[in-house]
């Protein structure tokens, strides 16, 4: 693989995880509309800032590598189905069904970054934007950690 066609694959997995994180961030809007549980709401609009930070340091290093970073979704895959229950999870006031939606969407979350880093492909020369990376993936392990453990007190609670 040559120097440009390496910088452009690097380019569009940073891509990839931008949109993951769009993703990650129109579920927890529509689990943000779809709940009257404050102490719920506070939870999902920390992640939505969360990927938002993720967002912006993403599309900080494609701009070093020379591109151009998207502002979509994938909008199709796992992931967006995922949260496409949310809203009706909600509607059944089942926080159970949500937090588990949520747990799924850090998994494929995870999963997107995971996948970004061990490909064979990605030799990532810089240093910097491995640890950017591991720094996203800690910070999407410890959000499934406390959504699961918010789904699992929903569970006895119920």
């Amino acid at each position: 693989m040559g120097t440009l066609q390496h910088v452009q694959h690097q380019i569009d997995a940073l891509n990839d995880l931008i949109k993951i994180n769009n993703d990650r961030m129109a579920g927890y809007k529509k689990a943000v509309e779809s709940t009257e549980d404050r102490a719920l709401k506070t939870v999902f609009e920390g992640y939505i800032d969360q990927s938002k930070a993720y967002v912006n340091e993403l599309n900080d290093y494609i701009h070093l590598l020379g591109g151009s970073p998207t502002d979509g979704t994938t909008l199709s895959g796992k992931f967006y189905h995922a949260w496409m229950d949310v809203k009706s999870a909600f509607t059944k006031n089942d926080s159970h069904s949500v937090l588990s939606d949520c747990e799924r969407g850090e998994d494929i979350a995870k999963s997107a970054y995971r996948k970004a880093l061990d490909d064979k492909e990605l030799i990532w020369e810089d240093e910097k934007v491995v640890s950017l990376l591991n720094n996203h993936m800690n910070g999407l392990k410890i959000a499934h950690d406390a959504i699961k453990a918010l789904r699992d007190s929903s569970k006895q609670e119920a």
